[in-house]
């Protein structure tokens, strides 16, 4: 169990009031002014980006300035009609990520608005309510049942019990009593009491909770990956054009004719549609998610959950129900039915006391319910005390009856010298033990009943899908290492559990661990820092203000269903089916995305490749361009924007997380491009020998670049034969469409020379066979380099 620290713990009341410079008596209202120069008011203050500011945002990053300067490239040559496109595809592209990523609400803005409380403040030696974001350190207070604990307090006066899960994820309520500390957004489940406040706003547990999650965040792995392909295709068209150049003045072929056809082979290194087209799949994607249940808050999370090869789950609530439950009782010299009605009617369902609440609901489960009627008083639990007392009028006379903590009431009662065994081996497994005595004449011990915080059924199963996923599971909990283990042995998850300060100041690594326990906000996001550290992408669930950092932070943040606002609006995903099996879903949804994506990459790379090495050594071959600079424009608009289809196409999920490696996308793409550039000089060999003029050459080579590159679209969106899998109808109908208008251009001479319909259809079947001629060699360079 979490114990939260605070300079304060170790004070006394009266050392309290010296440092706050109060008393018991309060503060007075001309106080308060002078305090909130030095505090502040007991709010979050969050730093507001302006929604204009967040929009050009999206044009300010690499990817649109490759764009931009594609615009700018367009421009000089006069291709306006070109550069209008481009700046549509731009301005699209911020507007659909703008809007997508609007839909999360600020994480930060929410913890502010959770302070938006009343308080009741005694000033001026009179209790009076005034809004939670005046209170100030020195201020004294009163709390009760229902409260949401408003600053960090200690307690002058009064017992409660408070809900801390949403802070440290313990899933029992805790007592606190005079001297005590509480802690902001905690909820007071039972009791009343004065204390006086010592930290508000970002001072509190709560506000410093507040200050991690506005300054977490995971980088793209997209931008990252696009800039990579950028770089690589740059410096090889960079060396072509080089070559080119320097071969033209060889030859003395005149500078004017290389420049534009110069720029425009540099063109075609920079991926104009792919910032497009991954928003349009991950909105796509987005949209297919929502209908599984999976709410997607941030774009880039859908190809991060492709790419997770671990989460962090926590325990409360997550993986278990947050519901304390019974175990198997204990009996000494009873029957079970006993035992439980005893601790019935030493239990009361109106207390709002989760240990009476498991009692209660386990009795009426194995029908060991007892006519309570006959109570004649019945004292709560009190946290001095540490046990709840009963009469009970029988027809053998008046029966004492008490529910409690072990250690207290052995030293009250008589017990089998077992018992002390019994307890430690229940603690030693993770389990909360309370002990049932009574008094009949004789006091004695009748047994122990132990209780726990279940896993929830699904758990289980969530594990082994992740492990079939090739995804590792790691456990996060505020708990002792004990209750820790015990559930992660449970549900399958690991036995190697260690105490969270263990992991994070050791020099290995912190993949040796499956368990983390006592873990404070501040070390979940610790932990999702130092997997990402060691090369992992992240993901992490959570429902709670402790987890919001941890989830911002993650590649792959995941709040459920029941979660606070706070944590879902950290989160990148939030599942709205109750649990966490969604998780399955969301990761299986990523990874057809990234394979849409791959498919869309390998495509426009191989295409980039093909082109700019055809071109290049046909210039030298045959000492003139196989087409102009004009068809190159229009190829790349006829395969690039027709391709984007590609974003909605079926694809089937990878048993293994994917990871962009840039360099064998690179090399895979290389190798099957040499094949499309010997296409290619076939192509023009045949052209020349069947005495094609060189207009008419031009229109031939252009219609064998664009349906190459469609049919290469088919042949690498399948890592088995291209026609193992049915491509999405989008994709089908928009080669079609594309197919079928390059050839009546081509036909009708519109915007190219005409070459009529049977050198057409040529170009149809020769790229086509070429296409299923090279899908065997295919697989074998998708199997060398991991594709």
């Amino acid at each position: 169990m979490i114990i939260l620290k605070s300079e304060f713990e170790n004070l006394t009341l009266d050392q309290t009031y010296s440092r706050l410079e109060s008393s018991s008596k309060g503060l007075d209202d001309r106080d308060i002014p002078a305090r909130h120069d030095k505090y502040g008011f007991n709010e979050v203050i969050s730093k507001k980006e302006s929604g204009i500011k967040k929009f050009a945002s999206k044009f300010w990053s690499p990817i649109p300035w490759m764009l931009e300067i594609t615009i700018v490239i367009t421009a000089v040559l006069g291709k306006y009609r070109d550069m209008y496109i481009i700046a549509f595809l731009l301005l699209f592209n911020g507007v659909l990520s703008f809007l997508q990523e609007s839909r999360a609400q600020n994480a930060v803005e929410l913890l502010k608005q959770k302070l938006h409380v009343k308080a009741r403040v005694l000033r001026d030696g009179k209790w009076k309510q005034v809004e939670a974001r005046d209170l100030v350190p020195g201020d004294v207070i009163h709390i009760r049942n229902g409260d949401i604990v408003p600053a960090d307090l200690k307690i002058i006066r009064g017992d409660v019990q408070v809900d801390q899960s949403s802070l440290t994820g313990e899933s029992l309520p805790v007592s606190r009593s005079s001297a005590q500390l509480l802690y902001s957004a905690s909820t007071v489940k039972k009791g009343e009491a004065d204390a006086i406040v010592i930290y508000t706003g970002s001072k509190t547990l709560f506000g410093k909770t507040t200050d991690l999650v506005a300054t977490a965040g995971s980088k793209s792995h997209i931008e990252k990956l696009i800039l990579g392909i950028v770089k690589y295709l740059v410096v090889i068209d960079s060396l072509l054009v080089v070559s080119i150049v320097a071969f033209s003045y060889y030859i003395h072929i005149p500078t004017g004719d290389i420049i534009p056809f110069a720029l425009v082979v540099l063109i075609t290194s920079i991926p104009v549609a792919l910032p497009a087209t991954f928003t349009i799949a991950m909105s796509v994607g987005a949209a297919e998610m929502s209908k599984k249940g999976v709410l997607v808050t941030r774009l880039t999370a859908i190809e991060d959950a492709a790419s997770m090869d671990v989460v962090c789950l926590d325990k409360t609530g997550t993986i278990t129900k947050n519901v304390l439950s019974v175990m198997d009782p204990i009996t000494y010299d009873c029957t079970e039915k006993d035992l439980l009605s005893y601790a019935v009617v030493a239990s009361d369902s109106s207390s709002e006391d989760s240990i009476d609440d498991a009692v209660i609901e386990y009795a009426k489960l194995k029908g060991y319910f007892p006519d309570i009627s006959k109570r004649t008083s019945f004292i709560p639990f009190d946290p001095h005390t540490k046990r709840t007392e009963a009469l009970l009028e029988t027809v053998n006379g008046t029966l004492k009856l008490v529910k409690g903590s072990p250690p207290v009431l052995m030293k009250l009662y008589s017990y089998p010298e077992k018992m002390e065994e019994d307890v430690d081996n229940l603690s030693k497994k993770g389990y909360r033990v309370i002990a049932v005595a009574i008094e009949d004449g004789a006091r004695r011990i009748l047994g122990l009943i132990p209780l726990h915080d279940p896993p929830r059924e699904d758990s289980s199963k969530l594990i082994n899908e992740l492990k079939d996923l090739s995804i590792d599971s790691k456990m996060v909990t505020g708990d002792s290492k004990a209750i820790a283990g015990e559930i992660a042995s449970q549900v399958g998850i690991g036995t190697r559990t260690c105490d969270v300060s263990d992991a994070l100041k050791g020099t290995g690594s912190i993949d040796n661990y499956d368990v983390f326990s006592e873990v404070f906000p501040e070390d979940k996001y610790a932990i999702v820092k130092k997997l990402q550290n060691e090369g992992h992408i992240v993901g992490m669930t959570g429902d709670g203000v402790n987890d919001a950092p941890a989830l911002k932070q993650a590649e792959v943040g995941i709040s459920v269903s029941t979660g606070t606002d706070v944590a879902k609006a950290a989160a990148s995903i939030v599942l709205t089916h109750e649990g966490v099996s969604d998780i399955v879903e969301a990761v299986k949804s990523g990874r057809r995305i990234y394979q849409r994506m791959l498919t869309y990459i390998l495509n426009k790379i191989i295409k980039t490749i093909q082109v700019v090495f055809f071109l290049t050594i046909s210039f030298f071959i045959f000492r003139f361009f196989a087409t102009t600079p004009f068809d190159i424009i229009l190829l790349i608009f006829a395969n690039d924007f027709v391709t984007m289809s590609i974003a909605t196409d079926n694809a089937r999920y990878s048993l293994k997380p994917e990871k962009w490696g840039t360099r064998h996308i690179i090399t895979t793409s290389g190798i099957l491009a040499a094949l499309l550039v010997g296409e290619g000089l076939m192509a023009l060999y045949i052209a020349i020998r069947l005495g094609l003029s060189h207009p008419e050459i031009d229109t031939f080579i252009f219609d064998i670049l664009v349906f190459s590159g469609q049919f290469t679209v088919y042949m690498v969106r399948e890592r088995d034969r291209f026609w193992k899998s049915m491509p999405g109808k989008w994709l089908l109908l928009a080669s079609t469409v594309d197919i079928i208008f390059v050839s009546l251009i081509s036909i009708e001479g519109i915007l190219v020379t005409p070459i009529g319909y049977l050198l057409v259809l040529f170009a149809i079947g020769l790229t086509f066979v070429w296409m299923a001629f090279m899908d065997t060699f295919k697989n074998l360079v998708f199997r060398r380099y991991g594709l």
